[in-house]
Order: C-alpha cells, then structure tokens, then sequence
C-alpha cells in the first residue's frame, strides 16, 4: 500500500465506521494504524491502540484502564438482560468481583478437571472423524470446528445431551451484542437469548444442588460449591458466569479449530510441514492464535489521565484494543505476516496478558492440539471447495462455513 494511501487509511479510520471490506480482510488497515497511527483518535473522542507494547501496558495496568463496563453497556443497552449479563459476567469487571469470581472459575479449571477431559475430547474427535470418512465431503465449521468446543462446554457444566441443540444460537446471539455498532435486530436477539438461557440454567442448576457430583471434575458443581474458604458466587452470578463459560468457551475456540484448519489449507507448506512433523503440533497452535486471532478487539475505559503511546489520555476516555494488529506487529514478530507453525518465541496477545489473561486457555490449547492434529493425521489432503463464508463480526474473527473435500491420502 503506498504510504499516502496508508495515511490517509490512518487518518480516517474508525471503529465505528468499518469500511466494506474490513471484516474480509483487516490486516492492511491494522498495518496502517500502527505506522501511521498507533494511538488513533475517534471522532467520539475514544483511541484505538495496534500496537504490542501499548497493548501489553494497558492489560498490565488495570488500575488505570478499567474493564467495568456499567457506564458504558448502561447507555448501549439500557435496563436490559443483556446489561445484567455483560456486567455480572468475568471478563466486563475490575476487582474485587472480578477477582472473587476468577478465582472460583479457574479452581473450577484446575489442571485435575482438564486432564480429565482428555480422554473424551480424544473419543469425541474421533468419532466425528469417523464419521467424515464415509463423506466425500464436509463443512470445517459446522460438521467439526463447531461441534467440538460445544460437546467440550456441555460435558464440563454436565448439560445433557438433548438440551444442546439451542446453545450455539443462544450464544451467537449474545457475542453478536458485543459488536461495535449495534442493530435493533442484534439486540432483540441478544435479549432474548439471555432470558432463554437463564430459564434453562435455572433448571440445570437447580438439578445440580439437589444432586451434586465430584466438585474437582465436575465444573457446575465446583462453582455451586465454591471455595474452601466458604466463598461463593451469588445466584446471579453463577447463572450469568456459567452463560459467560458456554460463550467463550465455544465461540473463541470453533475460530481456533476453524481458524486453523482454513489457514493451513492456504499455507501448504506449513500443512505438510506439520503433517511430516507432528510435534510442532504446539507451537503450530500458538501462530494460528496470533496470525488469525479468534478475539481480534477488546475495550477498557481509563479511570485517570495518562499518557499511552506517547499520547495524553483523559479520564473516562474509552480504549479500543486491537489484538489483531498487535499480534501482527513487526516490533514484536519478526516477518509477521508470514505463517511459520515453529514460530518461537511467540507472545502473543490472543488469551489478552495480565489479570484478565483467558481463564480458559490452557482448555483452548487442549482442544485446538487434539481437533486439528487428530484432523490432519486422518484427512492430510483436505482441501477448501471454494471460498469459505467469513463471519460478518468485528469482534470475533472466523468462518460460518468452509467446505472442503476429503481426501485420506496427502
């Protein structure tokens, strides 16, 4: 891009605004904020911030750059459930609530309760290939990317088998509220799932109290249960963090697998680098993560004046983080726009860093690692029918669809 077009980019950007092809491809608009624009002020007096460092400073600071969102979801949404749900929820909180309700949930994640999801995540990745055998072809997303991190969140909070078919709509719905500008159409679907969804985990929770299983495998009953100190999550806090689990733990992760499995197929070097070598299984999982970030934006709001990126900040003035620019940032990435699978060291910022670092992720990594190495060493000359369907979402980054055709042989 020549270097006026890339600052005259800069100049008009706004996250508000999103040019057409944005959603498709926002790499050169991510390339022109950090050289021409770092700390970009909006018209709404907000800055969007692409840079590593800077991201990496605000997510340390959380003092200063806040994660309450009252204020701000209050004038978006009004008194509605999805107010009440963004705002009780983990990851829209500051301490002390964010803290009392992380702690809960990541001793609900501990390593004994993930090591034990293993063997079933094993059996269920299996069996979906299994089934793909006998098909000449399949859709990336929903017959796999999808399906995965759904039946995982299900088994973690013991959802049963025939009350999931309405969680992924619940929750595109809910995520869908997240956008940067939203519609009527967005937030009557978003309301309605909130309240869908409370009505059904006020029976399964219910269900849980009257029978309770091991706390230490069983997510549902660890947060009942709480810790041993005697702390809980209040009643309405449990139900709007376990919407918050089924959320983030199914949408961030179908990107992941999605993610990964349409990248690879463009970079067929790195697949069959990948596919002789299958220990770099680990380090592939982590570019995927930085080159195609399921999470491509996250907000703070400053709570006192300071300086970021060499740039004044008022109190109050809200922070657009764009951790799909900064995991592109060649201050931190050598040839960043290059896919290299033995990518190391690689940190980057797709879990965010800090206090508000992903309670999920070592989950994530767990599933990604067996979905998409268990796919490749089952279907090594897979490839995309066509282009896939992007999701039309700023926030998130993924695929609705992605047909391939399979092929055992490479």
């Amino acid at each position: 891009m020549p270097p006026d077009r890339a600052r005259e980019i800069a100049q008009s950007f706004d996250i508000k605004r999103l040019p057409p092809d944005f959603v498709d491809d926002p790499f050169p608009y991510y390339r022109a904020l950090r050289e021409h624009a770092p700390v970009k002020r909006m018209a709404d007096g907000g800055v969007i911030l692409s840079r590593h460092a800077d991201l990496e400073a605000v997510y340390k600071d959380t003092a200063t750059f806040s994660s309450d969102k009252k204020v701000e979801f209050g004038a978006k949404y009004g008194a509605t459930p999805l107010f009440d749900h963004h705002t009780t929820s983990l990851v829209f909180n500051d301490p002390p609530l964010h803290t009392r309700v992380r702690r809960i949930l990541a001793g609900a994640l501990n390593p004994r309760a993930i090591a034990a999801m293993e063997p079933a995540l094993s059996t269920l990745v299996d069996g979906l290939l299994d089934h793909a055998k006998s098909l000449a072809r399949i859709d990336l997303i929903e017959d796999f990317a999808t399906v995965v991190p759904v039946e995982v969140i299900c088994n973690l909070l013991g959802v049963p088998d025939a009350d999931r078919a309405p969680l992924r709509g619940w929750s595109l719905a809910i995520l869908g509220a997240l956008e940067p500008v939203l519609t009527s159409q967005q937030e009557d679907r978003g309301n309605a799932a909130v309240r869908d969804f409370l009505a059904y985990l006020e029976v399964l929770v219910g269900e849980r109290r009257r029978h309770m299983l091991d706390p230490e495998v069983d997510v549902l009953s660890r947060l009942i249960a709480g810790e041993g100190s005697g702390e809980r999550l209040s009643e309405m806090e449990l139900l709007q963090n376990c919407i918050f689990l089924l959320n983030a733990g199914h949408e961030t992760t179908t990107n992941l697998i999605g993610n990964g499995l349409v990248t690879l197929s463009r970079w067929p070097g790195e697949k069959a680098r990948l596919i002789a070598e299958p220990g770099l299984i680990r380090t592939a999982i982590e570019e995927i993560l930085r080159f195609e970030s399921p999470n491509q934006l996250g907000n703070r709001i400053t709570t006192r004046a300071t300086t970021i990126g060499g740039a004044e900040l008022a109190a109050g003035t809200s922070v657009h983080l764009v951790i799909g620019a900064a995991n592109r940032d060649p201050a931190q990435f050598p040839d960043p726009e290059r896919f290299d699978i033995s990518r190391e060291p690689n940190r980057h910022l797709a879990f965010a860093s800090g206090p508000h670092q992903c309670v999920g992720l070592t989950l994530a990594r767990l599933e990604g690692r067996i979905a998409i190495g268990r796919f490749l060493a089952c279907f090594p000359g897979y490839e995309l029918e066509g282009p896939p369907v992007r999701s039309p979402r700023a926030r998130f980054r993924g695929f609705l669809s992605a047909p391939a055709r399979l092929r055992a042989g490479g």
